[in-house]
């Protein structure tokens, strides 16, 4: 059984492949070829946005498809950045100006608790969802650690590791909010998809 994966972020789509390595399914992305219209993405909550785009993508390939959408909340920041994490500092802004954003933002503030939110979406040609919600909690640090992963990972702390996530890729692809929220749809898929 074939399924898209709906994002055009390569590196979300190497960490999304890794975590679902080993399910009896071919997953397919924009790196087969395959080309996707845009979808806006204008939900006010994690969870819209990620069935939106599932369930529009579904539709275009006629495949089953899933879709993510995920964010960083900062508790002192009332959960900012959160839905807007990929544009917090401005609509085409890179990785670099977000964290730079970010780490300005807690200047002086003591409370640098905060959780990545996954939420993950399996939508279906004919309309059904299903959804799958996955969290992580950390620290924000100033000070950018690790070459490894991508968005907000070189800041955020994980101090029962010691480490933050861009510090350690292969554990992160076992414990994160993406990976907790993959894990969950995978034990439920079969039943979704009446396999077996």
């Amino acid at each position: 059984m074939k399924i898209f994966l709906a994002t055009g972020n390569k590196k979300k789509i190497d960490e999304m492949s890794k975590i679902l390595d080993g399910s009896e399914f071919e997953i397919l992305s924009i790196k087969d070829g395959i080309e996707i219209p845009e979808v806006i993405e204008d939900g006010t909550t994690f969870e819209e946005n990620s069935r939106k785009k599932a369930l529009e993508l579904a539709k275009f390939t006629n495949m089953i498809t899933i879709s993510d959408d995920s964010g960083l909340c900062v508790e002192a920041l009332d959960g900012a950045p959160g839905v807007y994490s990929a544009r917090y500092a401005g609509e085409d802004s890179s990785d670099a100006e977000n964290n730079e954003k970010l780490i300005e933002n807690l200047q002086g503030v003591n409370n640098r608790k905060a959780k990545f939110v996954t939420v993950i979406t399996l939508g279906k040609p004919n309309g059904e969802f299903y959804s799958f919600r996955g969290e992580i909690e950390g620290i924000i640090i100033d000070e950018a650690r690790g070459k490894d992963g991508f968005g907000y990972d070189p800041h955020f702390y994980l101090p029962e590791y010691d480490k933050t996530f861009a510090e350690m890729p292969e554990i992160k692809n076992q414990i994160s909010h993406r990976a907790r929220a993959l894990n969950a749809l995978k034990d439920g898929i079969d039943k979704i998809l009446n396999i077996g």
